[in-house]
Parts: C-alpha cells; sequence; structure tokens
C-alpha cells in the first residue's frame, strides 16, 4: 500500500454526483433498500445500515464521508492497485468509481455482487493498459437493470479524470468541478 490520497478533483466530482442530502432516501434505481444518506452514504462509519427515517447534520454528513471514503475505499484501492504506476487523477477516478459501486469481494464467487475488485478499470489499469482503462468506466452505469443518464455522465466524468482532461471534466459537471 502506497497511502495514496484522493485529490480535491476528485472529491468535487463525488460531490458533485453524490449531492448532499440530510434525510435519507430510497434508492432510486430500486425505488427501496438501500436507503441512502449523507454523501451517497448507505451505512454509516460504525456499520450501521441507513434506514428510512434517519436524518443527519451537515457536519455529521461531512465527518462520515470523509471517514468511510478514507478508511473503506481509498485505502482498499490503493492495496487493490498497489505498487502500479498511477497518477493521481486516475486514483481519484478509481476512488470515486469504487464509491459508488462498491469494492466487491477479495475473492468473487457465481453469485455474489461485482464491484471495482472485479471490474475491467482496474484490471486494465493494472496491465498498463490506461485507454481501455479509461473506456471500461462506461461498463458500469445501469441501476436495476436500466441504463442511467445520470449514470452515464457519471462515468463520463470519472473516465475524463481517469485522463486528466480537466476541460471535459469541467464540461460533464457543468463547471462545478475544474
Amino acid at each position: 500500500m502506497t497511502d495514496r490520497k484522493v485529490g480535491p478533483k476528485a472529491l468535487g466530482l463525488m460531490h458533485h454526483f453524490e449531492n448532499c442530502e440530510l434525510a435519507a432516501y430510497a434508492d432510486p434505481g430500486t425505488g427501496g433498500e438501500p436507503y441512502t444518506i449523507g454523501w451517497g452514504m448507505t451505512y454509516y462509519p460504525d456499520g450501521r445500515k441507513v434506514k428510512g427515517g434517519d436524518r443527519i447534520t451537515q457536519a455529521q454528513a461531512d465527518a462520515d464521508f470523509a471517514t468511510i471514503l478514507d478508511r473503506d475505499f481509498a485505502r482498499a484501492v490503493d492495496a487493490a492497485i498497489g505498487s502500479a504506476p498511477t497518477t493521481a487523477a486516475q486514483f481519484g477516478a478509481m476512488v470515486a468509481l469504487a464509491y459508488n459501486i462498491g469494492m466487491g469481494p477479495r475473492i468473487w464467487l457465481p453469485g455474489r455482487k461485482k464491484g471495482f475488485r472485479q471490474s475491467q478499470v482496474l484490471k486494465m489499469h493494472l496491465a498498463g493498459r490506461y485507454a481501455e482503462a479509461a473506456d471500461a468506466f462506461s461498463g458500469w452505469t445501469t441501476a436495476g437493470g436500466k441504463v442511467m443518464g445520470g449514470l452515464v455522465r457519471r462515468r463520463d466524468a470519472e473516465a475524463a479524470l481517469y485522463r486528466g482532461d480537466m476541460a471535459e471534466v469541467a464540461r460533464l459537471t457543468h463547471g462545478a468541478v475544474r
């Protein structure tokens, strides 16, 4: 593990696409669980699942996001990519993807939900095939079996960040991330 950190562009991208909701809401892809709160969190740092009716403060949303992002995603992505050459932008884009799709199991078995560890993004990155890794972000655009326009735009923005194309990131985030 190299102790890479998520930079401000990746944080801005995640905040742009997650929005911050201080009251729990049902997953838009399923119309039910998992419930989400704060900056796209489905669970709290202590492991409790978000439930319908939960409310938090902005300070709690920010603190919980920082804890979960670092502990459960940045460190896990860092470990998954190991010593592979990785720019700060590539790392941030991969953490943003992992935060949204989940890490997936360390060892995948049929019938288990796939995540970042099973992604073509990671496989292509580890192989040094960076253009193909950027293209592979587009493989994660469905929710509830349907292609979601918001996920398409988010994946395009993550791929642009991965490529270091900040003009495209700015365009896709309507200027929110520059």
